[in-house]
């Protein structure tokens, strides 16, 4: 099956994770789909709003992603969105798409920064969005805060490990470079599912954020903690952009100009920047990850769906 073919059973896959989540079942799935894994500020909210191209996640200290969030990404002449657990309703403006998912993180966790598998299901449609289906994921921490049990260190873990275990489910490891990659949590849970990394691709975040003298073109390279797949470099709005309502278009493009114009990077350009990271993912998300895949998939999608809507839609015995 061809790219464009197996593009085509993304819209399968989107109805299939919404119709397991509807019923409770999605931790069952092995669809492909791309985790985003990550220590707490690693800029994994960011990357994620500069593929929408619009703010649309919570923000704030502490842990954020309190529980895991299907992101749907579906191009489209037309830009709103959707939620599974609000159907019918279009959301224009992300600002409330924003105030939703905080809400219904509420509803389920409470406000004391507690965590829950249960995932939230968002389909954003967008002309200026490529077909992808992505998992934010809690980010790693070791301290709780306010009333989180004083596991809250292996209750993340065990959640993303429920993800990433998953042979179809590509692993998105986002690590900041301003902290030592050898101690990343990102790349130790990859490398500890996925050791011979066929499904892992290295995000390299706030490179300018260095300290002065100081790069990461060995990583870049593939040089350093060297990655099959190898590492894709962003470089996201820092809080003051976010907090001065930067536009995501201007800030793409000083990323773009960054790697460009570093004297250590500039020979590696093509293949760095949100956008590119964008169409990697949009091609891998169906890419085989082992012999037979690409054969495999589409009946076992069929299947999947053809034994879910038989058990759904047959005549329940009378009470």
């Amino acid at each position: 099956m061809g790219n464009r073919g197996m593009e085509d059973l993304i819209p399968l896959v989107n109805r299939l994770q919404d119709a397991f989540s509807a019923i409770g079942q999605n931790a069952d799935l092995d669809l492909p789909q791309i985790a985003v894994v990550g220590g707490q500020s690693a800029g994994k909210s960011s990357v994620l709003e500069n593929f929408v191209g619009r703010d649309f996640l919570p923000r704030g200290s502490g842990i954020v992603t309190r529980r895991p969030l299907v992101l749907q990404l579906v191009n489209a002449t037309t830009e709103y969105a959707e939620f599974l657990h609000c159907k019918g309703k279009k959301f224009t403006d992300f600002e409330e798409v924003r105030l939703e998912i905080e809400a219904e993180t509420d509803r389920v966790t409470g406000t004391n920064k507690g965590i829950s598998p249960v995932p939230i299901n968002l389909r954003v449609y967008s002309p200026h969005v490529l077909n992808l289906t992505l998992v934010d994921l809690p980010g790693m921490t070791k301290v709780p805060v306010g009333d989180q049990p004083p596991d809250i260190e292996f209750q993340i873990r065990d959640m993303l490990m429920q993800f990433v275990t998953k042979e179809n489910c590509l692993i998105l490891a986002v690590s900041p470079a301003n902290s030592d990659l050898a101690n990343s949590d990102a790349l130790k849970v990859a490398k500890e599912v996925d050791p011979q990394g066929q499904r892992t691709i290295g995000v390299i975040t706030k490179l300018d954020l260095m300290d002065e003298g100081t790069d990461a073109r060995d990583v870049l390279e593939n040089k350093l903690l060297p990655l099959r797949r190898g590492y894709i470099g962003v470089v996201n709005r820092s809080q003051k952009d976010i907090d001065g309502k930067k536009d995501i278009t201007a800030a793409l493009a000083a990323e773009r100009k960054f790697f460009l114009s570093h004297p250590s990077y500039r020979h590696l350009a093509d293949r760095m920047g949100t956008p590119y990271l964008q169409k990697v993912l949009n091609q891998m998300e169906f890419c085989p990850c082992h012999p037979g895949w690409s054969a495999m998939v589409p009946s076992q999608l069929t299947a999947t769906s053809a034994s879910w809507i038989q058990g759904i839609l047959l005549p329940q015995p009378p009470r």
